[in-house]
């Protein structure tokens, strides 16, 4: 079945959408995201991603393609359109066009480009691999050092996953002098002796809209959270471990570098967390 995407005010079916070569998005990766989730219909978490949005273009100095009312209309209408019951939406917005390549901007009243499209995903809320738990591997940080920008310069993480891939396990957390950073879509956490531990914000990791969710849960379920600098060999000496995301929301880590931790199954504040943003998750959704 042909989805209908949006393209700059249209909806169109996918195979009759397009942007210009001359897009900077497609030229220079000059251009920003995001991807909200959807469960029974509603959108999961619209409020913060718009608002990120919001942040990443105005680092960017990059116009906003359209006001916030506007882009939560087009979501309801993709997931309408679209017949999405769970699934994700997602939003490209680059600096647009004005006719050639050049490292300049161009001038400021060139028009954005916005692109959304949805992905249908039954079972997302339902995810088999949040049972099993996910295994990862480490690999050297060396991406750009603005990644609180959720920008489209996503091709060292693509590749961290099929270093992954090619090590027979399911995602890589990144390191930078030794610390986990995060992982190549996600935030990371490790847990011990009933503690939490991540990374704190900063310019280093991307602030995520599903970490700030289950961060605020925990502390109303009266889990005890540290933000701070974690190694690698640290997280291999966990208790157990997990990543947040708006895609896979809550998901249990069981292996790291090929050290099991626990039993090797998810564990119990994991499993417990991603229960509470679930189910909070679809009360507070639009």
């Amino acid at each position: 079945m042909t989805r209908t995407v949006y393209v700059n005010g249209e909806y169109l079916p996918e195979t009759e959408a397009k942007v210009s070569i001359f897009d900077r998005g497609f030229l220079m990766a000059d251009a920003v995201y995001e991807v909200t989730s959807v469960l029974d219909g509603k959108l999961i978490d619209f409020e913060g991603h718009a608002v990120r949005l919001k942040r990443s273009l105005d680092e960017l100095q990059m116009a906003e393609p359209c006001s916030k009312d506007e882009l939560l209309e087009i979501h309801r209408k993709l997931v309408e359109l679209n017949g999405i019951n769970e699934g994700l939406v997602y939003l490209q917005v680059t600096r647009g066009s004005d006719g050639d390549r050049d490292f300049v901007f161009p001038s400021v009243d060139t028009k954005p480009t916005l692109v959304l499209f949805t992905q249908n995903k039954p079972g997302l809320a339902d995810n088999p691999a949040a049972k099993k738990g996910a295994k990862i591997i480490s690999i050297e940080d060396i991406r750009w050092g603005r990644r609180d920008i959720k920008t489209v310069q996503l091709l060292y993480p693509s590749m961290g996953k099929m270093m992954a891939k090619a090590a027979g396990c399911d995602d890589a957390w990144m390191i930078e002098d030794g610390y986990v950073t995060e992982g190549t879509s996600n935030n990371a956490y490790i847990v011990k002796n009933g503690k939490i531990v991540t990374r704190p914000l900063s310019n280093d990791i991307l602030h995520g809209i599903t970490r700030k969710a289950v961060l605020r849960m925990a502390a109303e379920a009266q889990m005890e959270v540290e933000e701070r600098l974690f190694t690698i060999d640290e997280a291999k000496e966990a208790d157990e471990a997990f990543t947040t995301s708006a895609s896979a929301f809550v998901m249990p880590v069981v292996e790291i570098d090929g050290v099991v931790l626990g039993d090797g199954t998810p564990g119990p504040i994991a499993r417990r967390l991603r229960e509470i943003y679930l189910d909070e998750s679809r009360k507070a959704a639009i």
